[in-house]
């Protein structure tokens, strides 16, 4: 499998391409990283020094790409933060010139804009371009519960809203739909759960919650979930292994005190996953 991952990146830390880029290659896949910024670290600490790459430049990168021959190889092109409006511009014409080299390629795009904590935090005009033009161009997405109902206008709560907001995120264009940090008010304390769905059907599993912040573990779930979903093709198959990497991902980041994931150490829960986590089928 060949994915092209158009994300930022980091020298400390793991977030965008920093996070996504090294479990995709525990795993066996082929990876071309394209850089949307090249920052000191994530901008959660405040400051930060590096380049923000304008969108010709991301574009000249791919074109690049493009002119070795890569294109027909690609299975997936994956996408994650996007820090100013003109990437969605070349990460869709990029989509769609992949699709015409290579028509069983699909676009996974996790639509990056916020948690139900902190609210929003990109610029005003991202959300909005996510729903309109990005997301229904998608075939897989990856949203958190928030991000679910901004880009569907609905409000999902419990099990029964968060599968009809999912239906109308796959009404949009995408379907295949994977929920991060889904906190519906009926599951036990001290849990935290995540749903996907397509075609075949829905299924949630739920771990325990690990109360830490941890920047970059999204951007390792929709990476890890989308190269099992396209390897498998079974979303349930995908949902356990990528459940079963990422908590111990985070478990081994929480008990090293460390504020950043603890990914290299991790990598052998990309490798072999321990499965520890029942799925249930709910649709």
């Amino acid at each position: 499998m060949k994915v092209l991952s158009i994300q930022s990146a980091v020298a400390y830390g793991h977030v965008g391409n920093s996070a996504a880029v090294f479990p995709l290659q525990r795993i066996g896949v082929e990876v071309m990283p394209v850089y949307t910024v090249n920052f000191s670290n994530h901008t959660g600490y405040g400051a930060w020094g590096g380049p923000m790459i304008s969108p010709d430049d991301v574009r000249a990168v791919i074109a690049g790409v493009e002119d070795r021959g890569a294109f027909p190889q690609i299975d997936v092109i994956l996408s994650g933060y996007q820090g100013g409006e003109g990437i969605a511009d070349v990460i869709l014409d990029t989509v769609a010139r992949v699709k015409a080299a290579n028509p069983d390629a699909v676009y996974a795009c996790d639509p990056v804009m916020g948690n139900a904590k902190s609210g929003c935090f990109v610029a005003p005009a991202i959300p909005v371009l996510l729903r309109e033009r990005v997301v229904p161009a998608a075939d897989i997405i990856t949203p958190n519960q928030f991000e679910l109902g901004f880009l569907t206008e609905t409000e999902p709560t419990d099990l029964d809203s968060t599968l009809a907001s999912v239906d109308a995120a796959r009404a949009m264009g995408p379907r295949t739909v994977l929920v991060t940090s889904v906190e519906r008010p009926e599951r036990p304390e001290g849990t935290i759960e995540m749903l996907a769905a397509d075609d075949a059907g829905a299924w949630i599993v739920r771990t325990p919650h690990i109360p830490m912040k941890a920047n970059g573990s999204g951007d390792v779930t929709a990476a890890l979930f989308t190269a099992h979903y396209r390897s498998t093709g079974s979303a349930a198959e995908a949902l356990a292994r990528t459940t079963s990497s990422v908590f111990d991902l985070l478990t081994r980041t929480h008990e090293s005190g460390e504020r950043e994931l603890q990914l290299v150490e991790s990598q052998e829960a990309y490798a072999h996953p321990r499965m520890q986590f029942t799925v249930e089928r709910v649709r």
